[in-house]
């Protein structure tokens, strides 16, 4: 299978001193947008003269749950080390920057537009050598600007989604935990309207406006992107899953790369020399043995430092389990059943799907399944589909992800109109009624 097993730390200690700088202080400061709204910015560059041709700069975007402020640490301590001039700022509508949150649409990327030229007109910064690096929000800023051509050398998004809807509402379902959540980061009276009315519609389970989700995914538009990417994606994110990077890793011409990780702090700094090996190479234009082939490496579940790497997506099989059975729900019931996979340890790779078979809906117009390891709450795999008619079958395709199955540990597959890890919250009226038949739960799982 040409696979391979590599250290994702052994690069650490020469991707940070190969510069061998210092970092000046943070520059606070404020950067007006093309149309007049204020970012709250910060600019860290390393210590001391810049080279002929000017720093190789970088922007970098945070999360929604973070501000410019997190990003300057790393910037300190590892990206102007490595001779990187680094640009951050808070999202519109978030933190000291002015405007409307708009979750990464038209007016974002225009930011990003307008602070790549910021950057690249310091006389001190590079203008041809420019990269990004973004964490989820901040991600889907990276790969919206990059499908819109802004000039990045290479970037590096990470747990980013590059399809709003298949992230927000797959299959028509929206993910009302989410979107609950999405306010206690950013206030309502600070979101665009049209964005604001969005998050109303996905409380209920609705899906999610085609107009809006469009302009805000840059999936339909990375076919034959070509800037050098690394992308980041964490293995057991069930809202920017997997899938959200197989799309770009598969549509991308260029140089690219997927990590596969936990994303936990015990990798952080594994993730960050990854990162700047890739910039060093795209960027700076260094040869350093960072190659230019497409390849997948997939860190080991628990992480313990070291990883799998693939020349291509690793091949999987497909193993079912049929649950029989039949029981009835009505609102705030949900079932469970058990299911065993023989042999092992398994790794999963990809969406599990449950196909549900029902009878006598009455009123009852979704169904949420998920999939744990018996004895533990966190999801292994969730999702949801709509119903639509009285008796038929379903098949809900679950979040897609990369995780580890103990040898011999059962699996509960639960069915409802909800989920249990709260993915799902929005659920049917009073009166609704539904029998749940056979369930088939089928997982992608590695070969080995």
């Amino acid at each position: 299978m040409g696979l391979r097993r590599v250290s994702l730390l052994v690069v650490l200690a020469a991707a940070l001193t190969c510069a061998g700088g210092a970092a000046a202080a943070p520059q606070e400061l404020t950067i007006a947008a093309a149309d007049g709204t204020p970012l709250a910015c910060a600019l860290v560059e390393p210590d001391g003269s810049p080279p002929d041709g000017g720093w190789p700069g970088l922007l970098l975007f945070h999360g929604l749950d973070s501000s410019h402020a997190d990003l300057e640490g790393d910037a300190e301590t590892v990206f102007a080390p490595a001779g990187y001039a680094s640009l951050m700022c808070d999202a519109r509508g978030t933190g000291g920057s002015g405007g409307s949150f708009g979750l990464d649409g038209p007016a974002e990327v225009q930011d990003v537009r307008d602070l790549f030229a910021w950057l690249a007109a310091r006389p001190e910064v590079s203008d041809t050598r420019i990269g990004a690096v973004g964490v989820s929000l901040g991600g889907g800023a990276v790969w919206n600007a990059a499908a819109a051509g802004v000039p990045f050398a290479a970037i590096v998004p990470e747990a980013a989604r590059t399809g709003l809807a298949t992230a927000l509402a797959p299959q028509g379902l929206g993910k009302s935990g989410p979107a609950d959540r999405f306010a206690a980061k950013v206030p309502t009276e600070r979101w665009d309207p049209e964005l604001a009315a969005a998050r109303a519609a996905l409380l209920g389970g609705g899906p999610l406006p085609a107009a809006l989700g469009a302009v805000r995914s840059a999936r339909a538009r990375l076919a034959g992107l070509t800037v050098p990417t690394l992308i980041v994606q964490g293995r057991h994110d069930v809202l920017f899953g997997l899938d959200q990077a197989l799309a770009a890793y598969g549509a991308l011409t260029g140089p690219k790369r997927l990590d596969v990780a936990d994303l936990g702090p015990s990798e952080h700094a594994a993730l960050l020399a990854e990162t700047v090996a890739w910039l060093d190479r795209f960027v700076r234009g260094e040869r350093n043995g960072v190659g230019s082939k497409a390849s997948v490496v997939l860190a080991h579940d628990p992480w313990d430092g070291t990883a799998t790497s693939y020349p291509g997506l690793p091949p999987t099989r497909m193993a079912s389990v049929t649950l029989p059975g039949r029981t009835t729900l009505i609102p705030g019931m949900r079932v469970s059943r058990g299911a065993r996979l023989t042999g092992g340890p398994n790794e999963t790779f990809g969406a599990p799907t449950v196909a549900v078979r029902y009878t006598g809906a009455h009123d009852w117009d979704r169904l949420v399944a998920q999939v744990t390891l018996a004895g533990s709450r966190a999801p292994i795999a969730v999702g949801g589909a709509r119903v639509g008619a009285e008796s038929g079958a379903v098949t809900i395709r679950l979040s897609s992800g990369s995780v580890r199955l103990p040898r011999e540990r059962r699996l509960l597959v639960t069915v409802g109109a909800t989920s249990p890890d709260g993915t799902y919250r929005a659920g049917v009226g009073p009166g609704a009624r539904i029998e749940i038949g056979r369930l088939t739960l089928t997982l992608p799982l590695l070969r080995r």
